[in-house]
């Protein structure tokens, strides 16, 4: 639920992106305008995830996800307040950009944060089945807000949305952040974290991660590459790839994208559980090829019509789904309990911030300037070939224990708890 209110914001600004351009960046390079304004949140994330972060492998999981919760949901909030270019000129899309900052910066400890409790908290068994509802709760997000945009098209018309109606979805995070921060407040601490905690340990912090654990954080960037650039393309730019290049309408557009993501709901927990069963490796090396493979036929097929555009959303989106299913069981288990939280949280931002938030913006140049429609497709091939030198090095933690302070491996059999003895 928490992780659902996070990302409604991510959803309701793919699915108002012609509303907002129209609102704050008028003029011809508007669409490029609101992409940067997609963009520019990722910015501050890994700046977010360096103080997030290690404050979350020293204070604990609970009183970070309270707070970031809480940060994202007033951002989003006020977006839905803000005066237009047409009202105030160039202080409204200067005001937006300083907002998607903001969210950027909670942003940067959210995720990571998440991720890690569930995995801390799950199961050795069942991470991966467990893990996979924080990423149904990702979906969960940008379906509620598709959903939101969808019905206030159906009800007020699309002159009402361009005129004041795009606010209405982003005034609903107030009362979900609300609700989210409630739940997370009211959780118990990681037993995982609680038991390192209170016993001696090695350091904490950027400096003892980066001199310690490089091998962890590069394996960890170049999945991220391959997750990203194919995430925020498929569910973030791909509304504006679809009525801008291919000419569908904004009813129809939100409609695909809405049944596209519930399909891709329903599997999740399916292959979260499936990766429990015959391991990550083997779910992320499906999935890297296949994505390797089938982006240019399928975004090939979605220029044919409206139907076909279905199928091809579908298909690329089920073989990105054994990723998505498995970052909350997969990510946090590269890394030691002292300094899991500081490593995904670095890790995990960094590379989305060059990557993945830069995808609809490197997306909208590169067609807009040069014409060339399957571009997104081909973008996509490169990010999952450096997944796939990533996945060389990504060791298997399928059923293994994430205690202790020593690098979680499914090839030996020892809980890696570091006793009090050892550490003295």
């Amino acid at each position: 639920m928490g992780n659902a209110t996070e990302w409604f914001d991510y959803g309701v600004y793919a699915a108002t992106a012609t509303y907002l351009t129209d609102a704050f960046f008028p003029g011809e390079l508007g669409t490029l305008g609101t992409m940067l304004g997609f963009a520019v949140s990722f910015v501050l994330r890994p700046l977010g995830g360096m103080v997030w972060g290690p404050l979350g492998d020293r204070v604990g999981r609970k009183a970070v996800l309270a707070t970031t919760i809480l940060l994202m949901a007033a951002a989003t909030g006020l977006i839905g307040v803000l005066p237009t270019h047409g009202q105030v000129g160039v202080l409204a899309p200067i005001l937006l950009i300083l907002l998607r900052v903001i969210q950027g910066f909670s942003t940067g400890g959210e995720y990571g944060g998440a991720a890690t409790y569930l995995a801390e908290c799950a199961n050795d068994k069942k991470r991966g089945f467990l893990g996979s509802f924080l990423e149904f709760g990702t979906l969960g997000g940008f379906v509620g807000g598709s959903a939101v945009v969808l019905a206030c098209q159906l009800v007020i018309g699309s002159d009402a949305m361009h005129d004041w109606g795009w606010r209405i979805p982003f005034l609903l995070a107030v009362p979900l952040g609300l609700i989210g921060w409630y739940l997370r407040a009211r959780l118990d601490e990681s037993p995982v974290f609680t038991e390192v905690s209170e016993n001696p340990h090695p350091p904490t912090g950027l400096r003892e991660l980066v001199s310690s654990y490089r091998r962890e954080l590069l394996t960890l960037a170049g999945l991220v590459v391959a997750l990203n650039v194919v995430n925020y393309t498929l569910l973030t730019y791909q509304p504006t790839y679809l009525q801008k290049t291919i000419g569908l309408d904004e009813s129809t557009t939100t409609t695909m994208m809405l049944i596209g993501q519930l399909v891709m709901m329903v599997c999740i927990p399916f292959f979260g559980g499936l990766s429990d069963r015959v391991g990550r490796r083997p779910l992320w090396l499906v999935s890297l090829v296949g994505l390797a493979v089938l982006a240019v036929p399928m975004y090939w097929l979605m220029g044919v019509g409206t139907a076909w555009a279905v199928v091809g959303f579908v298909v690329l989106g089920l073989f990105y789904i054994p990723q998505l299913a498995t970052i909350s069981a997969t990510f946090p288990a590269i890394f030691p309990t002292h300094v899991r939280y500081a490593g995904f949280a670095l890790g995990y931002n960094v590379s989305t911030a060059v990557f993945g938030g830069t995808a609809p913006l490197v997306n909208e140049a590169v067609i807009e300037s040069t014409g060339w429609s399957l571009f997104p497709a081909f973008y996509m091939i490169g990010a999952a070939l450096v997944g796939l030198v990533a996945w060389a090095f990504l060791r298997e933690t399928a059923g293994t224990s994430i205690r202790g302070t020593e690098v979680p491996d499914a090839s030996t059999d020892e809980i890696p708890v570091t006793p009090k003895a050892a550490v003295a």
